[in-house]
């Protein structure tokens, strides 16, 4: 019976880290969509983000059967009431790849980058990939060198995020309020993007020390 416990633990962790694949994928293909006013990768992503909804779903559900049949305790309670919320998580990114598609989509034929701010949103969307590599990598190994990887680049991003709103207010701003708005929510996603990966690096970090230290990090 334990060794069919195990095996149940093991399958939800293998499924955290699909999940965390399929958003670097999704990351990297709206980023592209985003940059070079891609319409048809644009909603290829949109219509790939059900494949994480669904296997965040069914992840769920499995870690919630285990629970209520198994009744785990002490660090195996720990490992699954940490996956619901991790994967609740990886799906958020994955929306949030999504809406960044769903820009691209809304402006084509036009880009959705305003000009002037092509090197910052090019610098954001490495940070966004370095972050889900990294928790990728984490939920593989626990190695918890890499949250400070996570941590430096979320910190980076975030300067950015706070530019991006000083360019679009500064009276030299010559960009459309379509572009302003434009710049803002891609500018929003991005930074949230690096927000969840950051809760999760901090729920691996949990698992694996027992220490909680802190998690504001809303939808």
């Amino acid at each position: 019976m334990r060794k069919v416990f195990q095996e149940e633990l093991q399958k939800v962790h293998e499924d955290l880290v699909e999940i965390a694949a399929l958003v670097a994928e999704a990351l990297e293909r709206s980023v592209e969509a985003f940059t070079s006013a891609d319409v048809e990768l644009a909603q290829e992503v949109i219509a790939a983000d059900a494949r994480i909804d669904f296997l965040q779903t069914a992840l769920d559900e499995k870690a919630i059967e285990i629970l209520a049949l198994q009744g785990p305790v002490a660090s195996d309670l720990r490992v699954l009431v940490g996956s619901l919320r991790m994967s609740a998580s990886l799906e958020r990114m994955g929306d949030l790849a999504r809406h960044i598609a769903q820009l691209a989509r809304l402006r084509y034929p036009e880009k959705a980058v305003p000009a002037g701010l092509e090197k910052t949103f090019a610098r954001m969307a490495e940070l966004d990939a370095t972050i889900i590599s990294e928790v990728k990598g984490l939920l593989e190994d626990h190695d918890l060198t890499r949250t400070s990887k996570i941590q430096a680049a979320n910190a980076e991003l975030d300067e950015l995020h706070a530019g991006v709103f000083r360019s679009i207010a500064d009276p030299s701003w010559t960009g459309s309020p379509a572009l302003a708005v434009d710049a803002a929510l891609a500018s929003r996603y991005f930074e949230r993007f690096a927000d969840h990966g950051v809760s999760v690096s901090r729920k691996v970090s949990y698992l694996v020390t027992g220490e909680w230290d802190g998690d504001n990090t809303s939808n």
